[in-house]
């Protein structure tokens, strides 16, 4: 699946509002939307081959909703806190701009390193010392827009709506689209090592947005994690050190096997 292309490569029905709204139109939206919990992703060992899937970068950040009523910005974390904030002003700036009545929006807010590979490190060293300035929005998904619920719509129609609400950004947008691509899961996740990245997210392109974590968005990661269960140990006959080596196993199938 490509951009803009549902699983059989036709163009996707998008779902547009007939009017797009006015300043004043705008400001008499004052209803505070209630939040949606979010669509979570299941972890799995390997991406998922097929082409029933669009694949994106996972981003190493805080979840974040952005609700859009009227001239009122919210960014809520995945719990439903008010982190608006704490972010400083340009993201809130530029959402305030989107031509909507309101919206709903998924996505992350990250810091980007050097690389440009996204550093929760420094996500959490620049809210420390209360600096907004390096605070970038990657937006993924809508579940709203102008008043209508869009959960029901492929994903793949919900993403060209988002797209087409963000319009043509500068380079230097606080708030980008988050883009899919087409490589099959394997190469894309594969890519995504090599490139020092945390791993990818890959979402069945013909599904509804579901709250809570199911199978229709699964992540994979660069770095696995295995969880062991301590069985014995061996102590160490050297003077000062305490363990010579750990005795340790897994679950896999129902049995506890040996690591």
């Amino acid at each position: 699946v490509g951009e803009g292309k549902t699983a059989d490569g036709k163009k996707p029905r998008v779902w547009h509002s007939n009017k797009r709204p006015t300043s004043k139109a705008k400001a008499k939206v004052a209803k505070q939307l209630e939040f949606i919990e979010p669509c979570l992703a299941t972890l799995q060992r390997d991406a998922p081959p097929g082409k029933e899937w669009l694949h994106e970068v996972k981003f190493d950040g805080y979840r974040m909703q952005a609700q859009l009523a009227g001239t009122k910005v919210r960014l809520l974390t995945r719990t439903g806190l008010d982190w608006t904030d704490k972010f400083g002003g340009a993201i809130v700036a530029e959402l305030k701009r989107l031509k909507c009545t309101d919206a709903i929006i998924d996505g992350e807010i990250v810091v980007l390193a050097d690389s440009g590979i996204s550093s929760f490190a420094l996500l959490q060293a620049d809210l420390s010392a209360g600096r907004t300035d390096r605070f970038l929005y990657y937006v993924f998904d809508l579940m709203r827009l102008d008043g209508q619920d869009l959960r029901k719509e492929p994903l793949v129609e919900r993403k060209q709506a988002l797209q087409d609400l963000l319009g043509k950004q500068p380079g230097s947008s606080a708030v980008r689209f988050s883009d899919h691509f087409a490589e099959p899961g394997k190469v894309m996740l594969e890519h995504a090592c090599r490139m020092g990245l945390e791993g990818i997210v890959s979402k069945r392109a013909d599904a509804p947005y579901r709250s809570g974590r199911g199978l229709s968005w699964v992540k994979s990661k660069c770095t696995l994690r295995q969880e062991f269960v301590i069985g014995g140990y061996l102590p160490s006959e050297k003077t000062g050190r305490g363990l010579r080596s750990l005795l340790v196993g897994y679950h896999e199938g129902g049995k506890l096997h040996y690591a």
